[in-house]
C-alpha cells in the first residue's frame, strides 16, 4: 500500500514522487492551520451567544444554569492548561504534541476571558470569587507577554549572540580586564585610577533593574572610558599625546562593546526569567482561588 506521505503518480511512463508537505517550521500559533483558534472562537462566540439569548431572574450570575455550565468548562479548562509543564517534561507526541498543547493553552487560554467573565455575569465585588476571576485575568495577560518574549527573543538572542556563547561573552571581558591590566602597570597613579575603576568597579549584570533597562551610565567602566577618552583629546589638543593612555582607551572601548553584548543577553533572558517568576506562581494562586471558590460554592450557596 502506497505511504500516505507520498502520492505517487505516472506521467509519461515515469514515476512521480510528491515530497511530503513540511511542516517542521510551522509555529505553535499557526499549528494545524489555527486549529486552537478557531476552536476557541467558536468557544467564544457560543458561550456569548448563550449569555445574550437567556435571560435568568434577577440577573446572570454564577449561581444560574449558565453560570455553572460557564464555571465548569472554565474550571476545567484551567486545570488542563496548568498542565503543559508537566507535558513538557513528557517525550513523544500523542495523545497531544507539545506544540499542539502548547497551541491550545495559547488560545484556550485567551477564550477564558470570555468564558470566564461571563460565567460571574459581570457580578464582581471583594470575595474569593472574584479573587479567582482577578487571578486568571492576571495569568491571561502575562500569558500574552509571554508569548511575545517567546516570538521575538530566540531570534534576537540569536542576533546578538553571533558564533559565541555566553561563557565565551564573559571569557572575552576577563581576557581584556587582564590586558588593561597588564597595560595599566607603566601609568602613573591618576591614569592608573581609571584603569582600576574598570576592573574593581564594574558589573556585568546588576541589579535587576540595571538588567532590564541596560541603564550602566554609571558602571565602572563606562566611567572609566569618558574619563580616559577625556584626558586622550585633551593631550591630542595639547600636542602631547600619550600612546600608552591611547592604547588603555582602545581597550575600554573594546570591553564596553564585550560589556554590551554581554548585557543585551542578560537583559533578554532576564525578561524571560521574570516572566516565569509571574506567570508560574500566579498560575498556582489561581488553582487555590479556583478550588476555595468551588468549595465555597457548593457548601454555603
Amino acid at each position: 500500500m502506497a505511504s500516505t506521505a507520498s502520492a505517487k503518480k505516472t506521467m509519461s511512463g515515469k514515476a512521480v514522487t510528491r515530497a511530503p508537505r513540511d511542516t517542521a517550521h510551522e509555529g505553535f500559533l499557526t499549528h494545524k492551520r489555527g486549529r486552537w483558534a478557531k476552536l476557541a472562537l467558536t468557544l467564544s462566540l457560543v458561550a456569548l451567544g448563550a449569555y445574550l439569548l437567556t435571560d435568568p431572574i434577577p440577573r446572570h450570575n454564577g449561581g444560574t444554569w449558565l453560570g455553572y455550565t460557564l464555571g465548569t468548562i472554565g474550571a476545567g479548562m484551567i486545570v488542563w492548561l496548568s498542565l503543559l509543564g508537566v507535558r513538557k517534561r513528557v517525550i513523544g507526541s500523542k495523545p497531544f504534541s507539545l506544540k499542539g498543547w502548547t497551541s491550545a493553552h495559547v488560545y484556550l487560554g485567551l477564550s477564558l476571558i470570555v468564558v470566564g467573565t461571563l460565567h460571574t455575569g459581570f457580578q464582581l465585588g471583594w470575595n474569593v470569587h472574584t479573587l479567582a476571576w482577578a487571578l486568571m485575568m492576571i495569568v491571561i495577560l502575562s500569558g500574552l507577554w509571554g508569548i511575545s518574549l517567546y516570538a521575538t527573543l530566540p531570534e534576537r538572542l540569536s542576533a546578538n549572540r553571533g558564533e559565541v556563547t555566553q561563557l565565551q561573552m564573559l571569557e572575552a571581558i576577563r581576557t581584556l580586564d587582564r590586558q588593561l591590566d597588564t597595560a595599566a602597570q607603566p601609568l602613573g597613579g591618576e591614569d592608573a585610577e581609571f584603569v582600576r575603576m574598570s576592573l574593581e568597579q564594574c558589573t556585568i549584570a546588576g541589579s535587576l533593574r540595571q538588567r532590564l533597562f541596560g541603564n550602566y551610565a554609571k558602571d565602572g567602566n563606562a566611567r572609566a572610558l569618558a574619563a580616559t577618552a577625556d584626558k586622550v583629546m585633551a593631550g591630542m589638543r595639547s600636542g602631547r599625546g600619550d600612546e600608552r593612555l591611547q592604547q588603555i582607551q582602545f581597550l575600554l572601548e573594546r570591553k564596553e562593546a564585550a560589556l554590551a553584548q554581554a548585557r543585551r543577553h542578560i537583559r533578554m533572558k532576564t525578561q524571560l526569567e521574570l516572566w516565569l517568576y509571574v506567570h508560574v506562581p500566579v498560575t498556582i494562586a489561581l488553582l487555590a482561588a479556583l478550588l476555595a471558590h468551588i468549595i465555597s460554592v457548593f457548601l454555603y450557596w
